[in-house]
């Protein structure tokens, strides 16, 4: 039985432990500031180019990475330890550049791959540690469509909300924090989708809304 599932010793409630949502393999997380620099806004687009650059040469060997990655998996039914991190570096890469030019983060992203916990964009992915079935190269970016079409159509609300964001942030120094929810939420299920048609998940991504 799971403990979540007993009662309190102590006779005080217990908050119900989430499900399927809060144990899904692919985790991505922004932390909202109280406050944001007034007038960065104005020039993060520009000051992120550098990463941009970065992110064109790795998005290269990320494409190589998934091609060596097909045939291994085809093959052994194993995801390379080595591919699997470089990949997930790369997303994680992307996504706090996104979190950035969105202004859902005011800090500056790093230079790396490495996961950093003083961050507030983190993303994670659990190793398939059980294996990948040998048709997921083929078949894994087309089931995950359906899933990938809501997720883009999010992202375009984000895109749209950080618009609104950018005077919010310009007059109040405030990201509010239903529409940071909403653009983190749209972060969260781009890269759920891109992680299951990359087959570095094996678990469908949840249509779920966390909060």
């Amino acid at each position: 039985m799971n403990d979540a599932s007993l009662p309190p010793s102590n006779g005080e409630a217990v908050a119900p432990v989430s499900g399927a949502v809060s144990e899904y393999p692919v985790r991505v997380e922004l932390e909202r500031s109280e406050e944001y620099s007034r007038f960065m806004p104005l020039i993060k687009w520009l000051i992120v180019l550098p990463h941009y650059v970065c992110l064109f040469f790795l998005g290269i060997g990320a494409m190589f990475a998934m091609i060596g990655a097909f045939f291994v998996v085809l093959f052994t039914g194993r995801y390379p330890e080595g591919i699997f991190k470089y990949m997930v570096g790369v997303m994680r890469w992307q996504l706090r550049v996104q979190a950035y030019v969105l202004l859902a983060a005011d800090t500056y992203p790093p230079f790396t791959m490495d996961p950093d916990p003083s961050y507030p964009a983190s993303f994670e992915v659990d190793y398939p540690a059980d294996g990948v079935a040998r048709w997921r190269p083929f078949f894994a970016w087309l089931v995950a469509i359906p899933y990938v079409i809501v997720a883009t159509l999010l992202f375009y609300v984000a895109a749209f909300i950080h618009v609104i964001a950018f005077f919010t942030i310009l007059f109040t120094r405030s990201y509010p924090e239903g529409m940071f929810n909403v653009v983190e939420n749209a972060m969260r299920w781009m890269h759920r989708g891109s992680a299951y048609g990359y087959y570095l998940s094996t678990e469908y991504p949840p249509f779920e809304w966390e909060s």
